[in-house]
């Protein structure tokens, strides 16, 4: 393998790239700004009005939101994988996007406002995780990981049926094109006041899983290893879940479903720094936050339309994590 950058040096490298590149994107948009005058609206809004409207209401709250939704799934899915000793797991392993695609489906039929949607989004994926977690404790086994794995496919399954019940009785003309919408991702309603009120859910998460973050390495080799390490599994594991929990039902009530980020950022963190959780989760941050920034901006700017998602981050993330795969088999295949 090749030799690897300092980790702590490049942790502040991509923390630093972000503000040149959310500059750019603050001038990137179909009204076009110049690098002047986004720089004299932030410093002096009131002097050039329009200019002031396009960017604090509209580009600045939206790229904060796309700034923090990939922070957060990539972090999330970067304990799970972790948590769980799968790289292959998600942020969504437990039916949190499901159920929270349940809870905002069920708001749209009810005719709520998109506060409503929003926080019907964050209790229903609250709630569907806190399922899968009380499954394998009425049946008597809470310690064992693949029974907390097939809980979580079991209420994504049951999820998914409610779904596509509340998607039969939706109005096909109004409603229903609203759900899809959204299962497909966008931040385009992201305001100031949104991301107030999901901030505590994300401030919590992040101080939760950055402190566990010492303990995910040891985690990730196996319950054995965790207890001859002195790590309570049975304590830390549900404290990581409910963390990881926080940041996906935060990110997912804020822009829907979208795919990809929580499973290919956090290997593309440990094959730049390595394995210890220590460093490759704070990287997962940065370049979450990155990615989902780059990933928005092309969804406003590339088409005269909007974009979802959880289309570009499939068309994107997909090669990316071939090439992901592709590195690491190559690695192993010189090692052996």
């Amino acid at each position: 393998m090749p030799k690897q950058c300092h980790p702590r040096r490049l942790i502040s490298l991509t923390f630093l790239f972000i503000i040149p590149l959310a500059i750019a994107a603050l001038c990137l948009g179909r009204y076009p700004l110049s690098l002047a005058t986004v720089l004299t609206t932030l410093t002096e809004p009131t002097r050039t009005s329009l200019a002031s409207n396009i960017i604090l209401a509209l580009r600045l709250p939206r790229i904060i939101g796309a700034l923090l939704i990939g922070a957060a799934l990539a972090t999330a899915g970067s304990a799970y994988q972790r948590c769980f000793a799968n790289p292959l797991v998600s942020p969504d392993l437990l039916g949190v996007a499901n159920g929270a695609a349940v809870g905002a489906a069920s708001a749209i039929l009810l005719g709520q406002s998109s506060w409503l949607i929003q926080l019907g989004a964050f209790l229903g994926g609250i709630i569907a995780v806190t399922i899968a977690v009380l499954i394998p404790r009425l049946i008597g086994h809470s310690a064992n990981r693949l029974i907390l794995v097939l809980s979580g496919v079991i209420v994504t399954g049951f999820m998914q049926a409610v779904l596509g019940l509340l998607k039969y009785l939706a109005d096909p003309d109004s409603q229903l094109p609203s759900i899809v919408y959204w299962q497909l991702g966008s931040i385009a309603k992201v305001d100031f006041a949104s991301l107030l009120t999901t901030l505590p859910s994300f401030l919590i998460g992040f101080i939760i899983l950055i402190a566990e973050r010492w303990h995910l390495t040891i985690m990730a080799t196996g319950m054995g290893n965790s207890r001859t390490s002195g790590v309570n599994a049975k304590v830390e594991q549900p404290l990581i879940i409910a963390g990881a929990t926080l940041l996906t039902a935060g990110a997912v009530s804020l822009s829907g479903t979208i795919g990809w980020v929580g499973l290919v950022i956090p290997h593309i963190a440990r094959l730049m720094v390595g394995d210890d959780a220590r460093y490759n989760l704070p990287l997962s941050i940065s370049l979450g936050a990155l990615f989902m920034l780059v990933i928005d901006t092309l969804a406003r700017t590339l088409s005269s339309g909007e974009i979802p998602l959880s289309i570009l981050t499939g068309f994107i993330g997909t090669p990316l994590f071939i090439l992901v795969l592709a590195r690491n088999l190559g690695g192993g295949s010189r090692n052996d």
